[in-house]
């Protein structure tokens, strides 16, 4: 059986763009909660059902639909941000980057910056803005999900991070070197 270190040493052999010590399996997101106990629990119970309706939605191709649900949930629990994070999804699919970025910095001020749907937040804003050619402003979000417990955004910030980029080209020329030796030259 193999130690934690040991894992941790492999992954970095396998996978030099993840961070040293990051062995899969450990993702802390999965286990993220929002904070919800200050909402009447009926309430609560209205809105989870229509974001799981508008998740349905979407996955099925209905971003009406969906975007129908996520505002019915936005005006029970204004001041959730779990239909905010969610609606910002649908928006993003239907090419509304503008509409999505809004709804996002709203999930993630609502939410404070702490919990699942922060983080879910924060990782989705870190990849619009990366698809905006602002790499420094999306390497902050995902080092800010990647804290919170989001292996893909700790990989992503990895990835964004000039020193780290250096590094893993350094040393993929030396495991390359180590696999292929070049051949003394005959003279």
């Amino acid at each position: 059986m193999a130690s934690a270190q040991d894992r941790a040493v492999l992954q970095a052999i396998f996978n030099p763009n993840t961070p040293f010590g990051d062995v899969p399996g450990l993702n802390q997101e999965e286990e993220l909660t929002d904070n919800d106990s200050s909402f009447d629990p009926v309430l609560l119970q209205q809105v989870k059902d229509l974001e799981l309706r508008g998740v349905s939605a979407a996955e099925a191709g209905d971003l009406q639909t969906a975007l129908s649900h996520f505002n019915q949930a936005v005006q029970i629990l204004p001041s959730r941000a779990s239909a905010y994070n969610n609606r910002a999804q649908a928006k993003r699919l239907q090419g509304d980057t503008t509409g999505a970025i809004e709804d996002l910095e709203r999930a993630i001020s609502l939410s404070e910056g702490t919990g699942r749907s922060a983080c879910q937040a924060l990782v989705q804003r870190g990849l619009l803005l990366r698809l905006a050619k602002k790499d420094e402003e999306a390497r902050a979000d995902f080092e800010r999900a990647a804290a919170l417990g989001s292996e893909f955004a700790r990989q992503q910030a990895v990835i964004l991070n000039p020193y780290a980029a250096l590094c893993n080209r350094m040393l993929s020329e030396v495991i390359g070197k180590l696999r292929n030796p070049d051949l003394p030259e005959m003279q």
